[in-house]
Formats: structure tokens, sequence, C-alpha cells
């Protein structure tokens, strides 16, 4: 009796637990509060199934006369050794395979090096839309062996869903044209995950990429959803190599072939220091004069970098030119303005 008590609760308080989970997720996926109640009381009337059928059990192993609970133990226990064992075993291990499957992907091999290259993008976005399809495909089949050992013919269930889905796709275009470009920018290897992006007029890194959607996330931390339906243009700022354009203006007074020999000796120190020489792909390149602007004669340097080393280099550089500039006397000027106002007025007597 004890054995049979101890078993009976430890399966209720599991089934419990998992289809409360599973309808606090449907509350969390359906949009709006006013559904919360209605997954609340389906959790409750799920709870007291259990208890009922666990006794239900309990009534007809012990032998007890109560009635109705005797009948439906031994239906119960008629159900689950024809079905319900096999039912159960189903979904215990659809639901095994689904908890596994970050587990499983996560023994594939990746680049041992932190550096951002496209072999390591590449992976990350392959096993990002590996898990997302193996999930579904769990999903489906561990559903499928369940409505098949309940006594359901899974057989017609199929014809009839892919009639139904033949219907509704003239209404679900756009999930279709998400699939497809999805497939063709992971086919093309466009971008993926760990990718710094421009879509539409928002950037930021590629944070998870599936067949259906791009998720971005920007510099202040914002989420965006993108479907890959609307990806119509996308600017990478990390496919291969990346560059740094930097800008700098100097006073028109400073001698300007000067200005340039210590521009191109700062850039040389910078380009041979060890703690920063393996993050450029090539020399850097002083162009020399950019533009004649209002209050200032524009030096411009290029840098090659490896991706998403752009922006710190171009800080770096910044801050090197700076301190180089005022060791050197040479002026970075600052816009401004001279107010004249004329000739004072003379008043002469007549």
């Amino acid at each position: 009796m004890f054995w049979h008590l101890v078993a009976v609760l430890v399966l209720v308080g599991v089934l419990g637990r998992l289809g409360g989970r599973f309808f606090a997720a449907l509350a969390q996926a359906v949009p709006g509060s006013r559904d919360d109640a209605f997954f609340r009381l389906l959790g409750f009337l799920w709870w007291g199934f259990l208890a009922v059928a666990g006794a239900s059990y309990l009534v007809h192993a012990l032998g007890l006369p109560h009635e109705p609970f005797r009948t439906w133990g031994e239906s119960l226990v008629r159900w689950a050794g024809a079905k319900g064992v096999a039912a159960l075993g189903a979904l215990a291990l659809t639901y095994l395979g689904y908890r596994l499957t970050p587990f499983l992907l996560g023994q594939l091999p990746v680049p041992e090096t932190g550096e951002h290259t496209r072999e390591a993008v590449r992976r990350k976005t392959l096993r990002a839309v590996a898990e997302s399809a193996l999930r579904v495909g769990i999903l489906v089949l561990g559903g499928l062996f369940f409505l098949s050992n309940l006594g359901l013919n899974v057989t017609a269930l199929l014809a009839g869903a892919g009639v139904a889905g033949l219907a509704v796709s003239f209404a679900a275009q756009n999930l279709i044209r998400d699939f497809i470009n999805g497939f063709f920018i992971l086919l093309e290897d466009q971008y993926g995950v760990g990718d710094i992006v421009q879509i539409g007029n928002v950037g930021g890194q590629v944070e998870r990429f599936t067949l259906r959607i791009t998720v971005l996330r920007d510099l202040e931390g914002r989420v965006h959803f993108f479907p890959n339906s609307e990806v119509r243009q996308v600017t990478v700022l990390t496919q291969e190599w990346s560059r740094a354009v930097v800008d700098v203006g100097v006073a028109y007074k400073e001698d300007i072939d000067r200005v340039l020999e210590v521009f191109r000796d700062e850039v040389a120190r910078f380009h041979q220091d060890p703690e920063w020489r393996e993050r450029f792909t090539e020399p850097p390149e002083v162009l020399g004069v950019q533009a004649l602007g209002d209050s200032s004669v524009v030096i411009r340097v290029l840098f090659n970098t490896k991706p998403a080393q752009q922006w710190a280099v171009a800080r770096e550089f910044r801050r090197r030119i700076k301190k180089r500039l005022d060791q050197e006397g040479i002026e970075i000027p600052f816009p401004h303005q001279k107010l004249y106002f004329g000739e004072p007025l003379r008043l002469e007597r007549v």
C-alpha cells in the first residue's frame, strides 16, 4: 500500500508540474493579460483531473468499494495496460529529446580561438538553425506517436492537416517567404550569429537567427526582430575584414608637409605596437588631405582590420594622435566665429 501511494504521488506531481509549465508557456505566448485567468483555470483543472485519476487508481488497487472511483480505476488500469504506458513513454522521450537538443548540438566542434571569423559565425548560425529545426521535428514526431498510442488514426490526421495546410498556405504567404529567404541567407552565408549588420535604419549584432526571423541587439541593448521576408537590403560590417576611416582636422596655419610626416610616423608606431599588431590585416595608409573645411584641413587615415576590430582601432588611434599633436604643438582647431561691428559713427559739426 505504501509503495502504491508513493508511486501515485510522484507520478501525479511530475505530470502536474509538466502540465502547469505547459499552460504557463501558453499564457506567455498569447498576447494580452485577459487570457491568463483562463490558462490558470486550465492548470487547476489539470491538477484536479490528475488527483481524481490517482485516487481512482488507489481505490482499485487497494480493493476499496468506493464508487464511482473503483469503476474509474478499473477503466484507467485497462487503458494504461493497453495504450497508456506507451503514450506516456512517447511523451517522456519527447520531453527528454527536447531538453537534450542543446546538449547534443553543443558537442559539435567549434573554433577554439575567440576571433570573429567566417567559420565561427557559420558554425554558430548552423547550430542555431539546427537546434530550432530539431526541436520542431522532435515535438511533431512525439506528438504523432502520442496520438497514435491513444488510438487516433494518424494517417487520416496527416491527410487532414495537409489539406488544411494547403488551405491556409495562401493566408500564410509571408511565413513561407520568411523560410525561403532565411534558407537563402543561410545558404549564401550573407550574415550569421555574431555579425554586426545594419538592416534598414537599425544596426546591431545578430544575436539569434532562424529560418523565420533575424534578431538584432543594438548598442543600447534594445532587441529588434526582423522577419526574414522583410530583409530587403542588409549591410554587413564584419564580413571577412573591416575598415576604419579616421578623419582628423588641423589648423590652416600649420605646415601641411610636417603634419603628414607626424601622421605617418604615429601610424607606423601604432601598427608596430605588439598589443595592436594582430588586429590589422595590412599596414595602415595615410591618404593625405581629404578636405579643406571651414576652419581646418582634414587628414584621412585608413586602417584595414580584422572583423569587428575597426571601432577599437579607430578609438585608440584618435587617442594617440591627439597626444602626439599636443606634443608636436600642432593645433587641432575648433569652429569659431569673428564678429565685426564696423567703424564707429562720427558726427561732424557744420
